[in-house]
Parts: C-alpha cells; structure tokens; sequence
C-alpha cells in the first residue's frame, strides 16, 4: 500500500534535487517544490485512506468500553445483593400485617 507514496516521493524529491542544483532555482524553490508536491499531498492521501481503519479503531474502543461498563454495573449489582440481609430477616414493607393473607373472592354460580 507504501509503494506508491514512497515513489511519489522520491519523484518530487529528485524535482526538488534537480531544481536546487540547476542554474536558475535555488534551495529555498526546492524545499517549496517538495513540500507542495510531495508531502503535502500524500499527507492528505494517507489520511484519507485511513479514515475507515480510525472509524474502526474507534467503534471498537467504544464497544469495549460499553461492554466494560455493564459488566462493572453487573458486578456492582451483584455485590449489592450479596450485601443485603436474607428476605426471612428483612423488616416487612408491606401494607398488610405479617401473617394476614388476603383470600380470594370467588363469584358464585
């Protein structure tokens, strides 16, 4: 996937070479050279090609961090139950007195 930007750029460095070194440029036409034809578009190009492999990295970190989260809530639950007090020994919340239960009303026929 390198070859080519590495081609590029070496075809724009030996630009930049041959523009330093010829009788009419100078050093400073060569660096410009270089830079906007060879660095500053592959820089675009790679990150460009990137963008999928970063859109995946990034919607694996979050699921990794959601999958963390509920299995942090899951051992938190489970903690939380294992400290409460067995329901014999609970006090009663109801509304209806211990040891009263309501009988069902049937219909007669």
């Amino acid at each position: 996937m390198y070859i080519v930007p590495i081609a590029w750029l070496y075809v724009t460095f030996m630009m930049a070479v041959a523009e330093a070194t010829s009788s009419q440029g100078t050093v400073l036409g060569a660096c410009i050279t270089f830079v906007l034809y060879g660095l500053m578009p592959i820089a675009l190009i790679l990150y460009f090609m990137g963008s999928p492999a970063r859109r995946r990295q990034r919607l694996a970190r979050e699921a990794q961090e959601a999958q963390d989260y509920l299995a942090a809530q899951a051992a938190q639950a489970t903690q939380a139950a294992d400290q409460e007090s067995p329901p014999s020994q609970q006090a009663n919340t109801g509304h209806l007195a211990p040891g009263k239960l309501v009988t069902p009303v049937r219909k007669e026929s």
